[in-house]
């Protein structure tokens, strides 16, 4: 079963649409949390807002269609009150609309120029399995970075993804070599904006300054058709890039994980010991 990465951007249709979707939505995440349980192949998710648009984020194993429609078809109610706000929203209650909501979701699905995972051949049953069979302690502490570029031109922006796109190789395999990134994904959000999302292990500051070291060499390409960037090259003004990546940071609702406080390094000795397949390859990329 393949992993994927879905970026859905749901058009708010005001300030004060916003406002209320980033206060409605924080008592209704512990319901999408017991379904997402139910479901079995999310890894992660989350919602942000974003001025006039809400995103919701999610790595996921299967297929997008099959996914959505489970969200339709057990947590619609949640959809419902979010395409209160929602500019040309589908047809409501999502519950009794799921083929519409599904088609509304692939049409506001996003595609990132970048994917990475740690452990892309690992589903969710699997690790959790495998966690429960090995009786780990799972004692990590695991955080949501989403970082929002703003672009300088139109121009620019097409050159920042036409660069991602080409470099996505070699800043998969940078990802990897941090070893503290579950998932990643540089995804272009239009309005001039590229969003890089990712969930890591530790320490913002500690997951920064290792992250300079091996990704850095994009976000200063990057850097150059930003506006008002932090001084590069990254690796040699760290503190300055901290400081930058926590002034952008945006705060997510909802942080759903499937396997709290295991590890990328928990999740690869899992993998590397399960006996039933030891061809399984770990710590690759899509």
């Amino acid at each position: 079963m393949s992993q994927n990465h879905f970026t859905l951007s749901f058009p708010l249709k005001s300030p004060a649409d916003a406002k209320a979707v980033s206060e409605e939505l924080p008592p209704l995440m512990t319901d999408l949390f017991k379904v997402e349980d139910a479901i079995g192949t999310v890894h992660y998710s989350r919602f942000t807002v974003l001025r006039d648009r809400l995103f919701f984020l999610g790595d996921f194993d299967g297929e997008f269609g099959q996914l959505m429609t489970d969200f339709a078809t057990h947590s619609g109610s949640l959809f419902d009150t979010i395409f209160q706000h929602v500019s040309n929203p589908p047809p409501s209650p999502v519950s009794a609309n799921s083929n519409a909501f599904v088609e509304w979701a692939a049409e506001h699905l996003l595609g990132a120029a970048t994917l990475f995972s740690a452990y892309p051949d690992a589903t969710v049953k699997e690790i959790k399995a495998l966690a429960s069979d090995a009786a780990v302690e799972a004692a990590g502490v695991i955080n949501p970075f989403l970082l929002i570029l703003p672009i300088k031109s139109k121009l620019a922006y097409v050159e920042v993804e036409l660069l991602l796109r080409a470099r996505s190789h070699k800043t998969q395999k940078d990802l990897a070599a941090v070893g503290t990134p579950h998932f990643a994904q540089f995804v272009p959000l239009g309005n001039l904006e590229v969003g890089f999302f990712t969930v890591y292990d530790g320490s913002f500051d500690t997951y920064i300054a290792d992250f300079t070291k091996f990704i850095g060499p994009v976000f200063d390409l990057v850097f150059k058709f930003t506006k008002d960037p932090p001084p590069s090259p990254c690796r040699k003004y760290v503190q300055e890039f901290i400081d930058f990546g926590k002034g952008i940071n945006l705060n997510p609702i909802g942080f759903y994980k499937a396997y709290p406080g295991l590890s990328v390094q928990d999740i690869h000795a899992l993998v590397a010991d399960r006996q039933s397949d030891p061809t399984a390859k770990v710590g690759t990329t899509h």
